[in-house]
């Protein structure tokens, strides 16, 4: 059953649903004027499938690109060798929103996304402003960067799951389908929450 969904794009229905209905529980219209863009490099099994070792992190295994609202639900979501980097990784997620968010306006995003002329692209094929959050000047150590702890407390939920700790999936569809059914069983917990 998990394949057939997945072929039908019935888990991402499932999710889009749900998210539009915590949205307006929240007192949100449905659909955001803001989201905000981050990755995260994971590591993978010897399972099979596509991979890439991200320097950065010095990680091999996939990186997953997330878009998120300004409540940390997931708009989009792409999963790609870990190799690519997160300025051509941003044009792969933002080509999944192009259909669906006539209100979105902003996009938040770190310094990473802020090269190789993205920002000029995303303004000139949707007519958004990307926004890159900056660290303070002068300022060492971890500092809560505005709008950024938002994607980073997606990703913690997400690793709350012991699925989601590695990429243990033969496919970045999969990848993607395992990170949406993640998002329907909080969502589905947090709407209750919100309705009792």
């Amino acid at each position: 059953m998990f394949w057939q969904w997945q072929l039908w794009g019935l888990w991402q229905e499932i999710h889009d649903t749900l998210r539009e209905q915590v949205r307006r529980a929240e007192g949100r219209k449905a659909k955001p004027r803001a989201a905000i863009l981050d990755s995260q490099s994971v590591k993978t099994t010897e399972v099979g499938g596509i991979r890439g070792y991200d320097a950065g992190k010095k990680i091999t295994g996939r990186k997953r690109h997330l878009a998120v609202d300004t409540l940390g639900l997931i708009l989009a979501v792409v999963v790609h060798r870990a190799d690519v980097q997160d300025q051509d990784g941003a044009r792969l997620l933002l080509e999944q929103m192009r259909q669906g968010f006539g209100r979105l306006k902003v996009l938040f995003a770190d310094s990473a996304y802020a090269r190789s002329g993205l920002a000029d692209w995303v303004r000139a094929t949707f007519g958004w402003i990307l926004q890159p959050v900056l660290r303070p000047v002068g300022i060492r150590g971890f500092v809560v960067l505005p709008k950024r702890w938002i994607v980073e407390r997606t990703f913690a939920w997400l690793g709350r799951c012991r699925r989601n700790n590695k990429d243990y999936e033969r496919t970045t569809r999969s990848s993607e389908a395992m990170l949406h059914i993640s998002m329907i069983n909080l969502m589905s917990r947090r709407l209750v929450r919100l309705k009792t």
